[in-house]
């Protein structure tokens, strides 16, 4: 079994016990229910408390993303490409609309976000073992292929990635006497 973090996170479901207490059936999946739920975690830290200004804010004008666009983007891609990664099947998707996010409040922004991270945790709850060698339709590229692995490290990465982002935003938001 995996050990509780050293600083357990008190909101999210990485620090469940229940998390740390069941057996390890399939190691990759195992892993990535700890990375994912502790990132889902970050994302929602940042979103929460913050005003409606933060979270629309763009640091260095229009080509750059907001917060909330970050998380909307970040959320819903993982769970895609985990659908990919877990099923074969990728949701739909409006890639381009996630970039036009922009929202009145943290608590709409969260009921997005925990609404796209439920469903992450749910495709991360299998106790079957997971075959990464398996190639899997990637969606975006018309037909070509990619493996299982590729789709469950990409949902990672890519995620923490942006939860990287959303934090550095809010803390230059911080650091500019904004808040």
């Amino acid at each position: 079994m995996i050990a509780p973090p050293e600083s357990p996170n008190i909101q999210g479901w990485a620090s469940r016990p229940d998390h740390y207490n069941r057996p390890v059936t399939d190691p990759a999946i195992e892993a990535a229910r700890t990375f994912v739920g502790h990132s889902l975690d970050a994302m929602r830290r940042a979103i929460v408390g913050s005003a409606p200004e933060l979270l629309n804010w763009r640091p260095a004008g229009d080509e750059t993303n907001s917060l909330a666009i970050i998380a909307v983007h970040a959320v819903t891609s993982t769970r895609w490409w985990l659908s990919v990664a877990i099923t074969g099947n990728a949701p739909e998707r409006d890639r381009a609309t996630e970039f036009r996010t922009n929202i009145s409040s943290a608590e709409q922004l969260l009921s997005i976000v925990d609404a796209l991270s439920a469903d992450c945790r749910d495709l991360l709850t299998s106790d079957e073992p997971l075959d990464l060698a398996v190639s899997r339709t990637d969606p975006r590229e018309g037909g070509s292929t990619t493996t299982v692995a590729w789709a469950l490290i990409h949902a990672i990465e890519h995620l923490q990635e942006h939860v990287a982002h959303a934090e550095l935003t809010r803390q230059m938001w911080e650091l500019t006497g904004r808040a």
